[in-house]
């Protein structure tokens, strides 16, 4: 953990560092925080640096204030810099990928490789109006449910297996609900004053759970393929947080991805 001008920002990191590695920053989505990496930090912790943070406003980063994301990115930033990290391969779960985009847009060279899971694309082209209209009115939307039931079906939509539900219920039952809807709002909010095209130049690849019904999020991700030309793959047995359902696909089509770029053997 780390002190900010904002708050206490924690994250975990692997269970031995070493400098010669490279570092895998994991980001979690909204709501989430880094419990939602447990399979992924233990799989790769032998052979990389390992970081997964909870966001701002998540997690046992909760107390986080006056973000946007400009401190999202300064937040980024002041864990690096406290590791001695350079240059990292990130790792962004749904929202987690607006995090990863926003430093891509402010600190290019940081980013060896992106890989998106379940997550959308930075750029004017893929959000209409109505996409607009609907994130602006977010918080006000989730305050309408009763927060129990309104936490009971989150989980279900964003997973499809019993563990991937356990995960996100653990996750959900950190927030009030006020807490809860204002966290929402303040990113989606700090996702629509950032967003702007975006040239990306280091390699990219993007997953989803084939059975991903959160929003749009199929849509954003096929098109953002069909325009970018970065790969699409398709995790099976998955939902939204496709690396807590299916965390052995997942992981492997991270190594594989990072191996063809960065062979352990370098």
């Amino acid at each position: 953990m780390i002190r900010t001008d904002y708050g206490a920002l924690y994250f975990r990191v692997s269970d031995t560092w070493d400098a010669n590695r490279k570092t895998i920053f994991f980001f979690h989505g909204l709501t989430a925080d880094h419990r939602m990496f447990d399979a992924q930090v233990r799989y790769f912790q032998d052979e990389y640096n390992v970081i997964a943070w909870d966001a701002p406003m998540h997690g046992k980063s909760k107390t986080f204030s006056g973000f946007n994301m400009d401190v999202g990115v300064k937040s980024i930033q002041a864990i690096l810099q406290s590791l001695s990290v350079e240059k990292i391969i990130a790792v962004g779960q749904s929202y987690g990928g607006y995090f990863v985009q926003a430093l891509i847009a402010r600190s290019p060279q940081t980013l060896l490789l992106f890989i998106g899971i379940g997550t959308s694309p930075y750029g004017k082209v893929y959000y209409s109006k109505s996409d607009y209209f609907w994130l602006k009115r977010v918080g006000f939307i989730a305050s309408c449910y009763p927060f129990a039931l309104l936490k009971k079906t989150v989980a279900k939509r964003v997973a499809v297996t019993a563990e991937g539900y356990e995960n996100m219920m653990d996750m959900l039952a950190l927030y009030r609900k006020r807490e809860y809807v204002g966290l929402i709002q303040a990113h989606y909010d700090a996702f629509m004053q950032d967003n702007r095209d975006l040239q990306i130049d280091c390699p990219v690849l993007i997953l989803r759970g084939e059975s991903d019904a959160v929003g749009k999020v199929t849509q954003y991700c096929e098109a953002w393929q069909r325009r970018s030309g970065y790969p699409l793959e398709i995790v099976a047995r998955a939902g939204h947080n496709a690396n807590v359902d299916n965390p052995d696909a997942v992981n492997s089509l991270i190594e594989g991805f990072i191996q063809t770029q960065y062979p352990l053997s370098q």
